[in-house]
Order: C-alpha cells, then sequence, then structure tokens
C-alpha cells in the first residue's frame, strides 16, 4: 500500500469525503467494543442466574478448551484481515465476546454481584479518562511500546510462575502493575485508532475491518483492567 506522510496531530478529520470522519470512526470503534462488552457481561450473568454456568463447567476440560478457542480466534482475526470480508472480522469479534462471556460466567459465581458491578463502573471510569487522553494528547505514546511490552511480559511470566510457586504475597504489586499496564494500553491504543484511520483513508473496507480489531484490543484492555482491579479490590464471596 502507498505510504502515507499525513501529520497524525494535525490531520483534517474531514479528509475522507464520502466516508467517515475521524470522530465517526472513533465512535464506531468504541462502539464495537461496547457491543463486545455487552455481550460478554450479559451472557455471563444469564448463565449464572440460570445455573448453566454449573452445567457447562461440569463438562471435562471445558476450561482449557474455551481458553484455546479464544486464543485462535485472536490469532485468527490479527492474520489475514487483509483477504478477509468486514462481516467475517465482525462474526470473529462477536464469537470471541461470547467465548469470554462463558469463561466470564464464574466470576457471577464467585464474587458478590454487587462487588463486580462497583469494580465494572470502576474500571469505566479509569477506562474512559486514559482513553480521553489517548484521543486528544499530543504525545506520541508509541515510545511507551517497549516499557509496555516488558509490563506484559511480567504479568505473563508472574502468571505462569503462580501456577507452580505460592506468590500470594506479591499479589498486590502484580495486580498494580496489571492496572498501570492496561490502563497505558488503552491510551496508545487509542491512539493507534486514529493512525489506523490517517493510514487506511480511502479505503472502506480495510477501515471498517482495522475499525473491529481496534475494538477487539479495546476489549482487551478492559477486560484486563477490569480483572486486576477484581483482583485487587474485590471480595470473593466464599471468603465471606
Amino acid at each position: 500500500m502507498e505510504e502515507r506522510n499525513f501529520n497524525r496531530y494535525d490531520f483534517d478529520s474531514d479528509y475522507a469525503r464520502g466516508t467517515l470522519t475521524l470522530n465517526q470512526y472513533v465512535s464506531q470503534t468504541f462502539g464495537w467494543m461496547f457491543v463486545g462488552l455487552m455481550i460478554t457481561f450479559l451472557l455471563a450473568a444469564a448463565l449464572a442466574l440460570t445455573g448453566g454456568v454449573f452445567y457447562l463447567f461440569s463438562i471435562p476440560y471445558i476450561l482449557p478448551i474455551l481458553l484455546i478457542a479464544e486464543l485462535v480466534v485472536v490469532m485468527v482475526m490479527s492474520a489475514g484481515i487483509l483477504e478477509r470480508s468486514v462481516g467475517t472480522t465482525r462474526t470473529l469479534f462477536a464469537a470471541y465476546s461470547v467465548l469470554n462471556g462463558v469463561v466470564f460466567s464464574v466470576y457471577f459465581v464467585a464474587f458478590d454481584v454487587v462487588n463486580l458491578i462497583f469494580i465494572f463502573g470502576l474500571t469505566a471510569m479509569f477506562f474512559g479518562a486514559f482513553a480521553l487522553y489517548g484521543r486528544f494528547t499530543k504525545t506520541d505514546l508509541s515510545r511507551l511500546r517497549p516499557l509496555l511490552l516488558g509490563g506484559l511480559i511480567f504479568l505473563v511470566v508472574a502468571g505462569l510462575l503462580t501456577m507452580f510457586i505460592d506468590l500470594s504475597g506479591l499479589e498486590q504489586i502484580i495486580c498494580m502493575v496489571g492496572i498501570v499496564v492496561f490502563l497505558c494500553l488503552t491510551a496508545y491504543d487509542v491512539q493507534k485508532i486514529r493512525a489506523n484511520y490517517e493510514y487506511f483513508c480511502g479505503d472502506e473496507a480495510m477501515l471498517q475491518k482495522a475499525s473491529v480489531f481496534s475494538a477487539l484490543q479495546l476489549y482487551l484492555d478492559f477486560i484486563n483492567l477490569f480483572l486486576y482491579l477484581l483482583r485487587f479490590l474485590g471480595k470473593n464471596n466464599r471468603s465471606r
């Protein structure tokens, strides 16, 4: 594709005549993220309230199967986006939201619903603040990429170690690192929406596919931020 030399901070949002403006494109992307979150949380709540969660998780090896399925969907979405249709990209995003909804149904059993609602609201507040910063800041947040990558590696390694070693004494530190990393990723990924708009401007299909993929990244930022806040502040029902 032809290289574009737009200044990302002085870009004219009305440049894309006949297609979406920048503000409309950003709103569309957040709309897809919101749809994904609603699918996940409403499905999780429905499975918990109806007792379907107990039936599903009585199936042998269902949790690793679900986690592998989620990983496969994300990998498929990430690969071959140029050849895939817009409809297929949206279907994959919806499928991931459904799979995650099944996994999340466990949290509606393990944690008090009022506590979950409070943490969800807190997540939305923090997420919104950093999303606004990413949307309007003049700072190039791509410089944070090495630090964010290092933070993600730390979280992955810590997660693997907890499977073999008792790291409960470091739980609060791990959670704080996770919260900081995904807040910064939120701002970084929001800024990338603008970069995608500038780069794919004039290619409607790619704009739409990039919008859904950006929505997936923001969805993952929100979900992981929610989980780390839940671990940091949440109270397990069974601890009462």
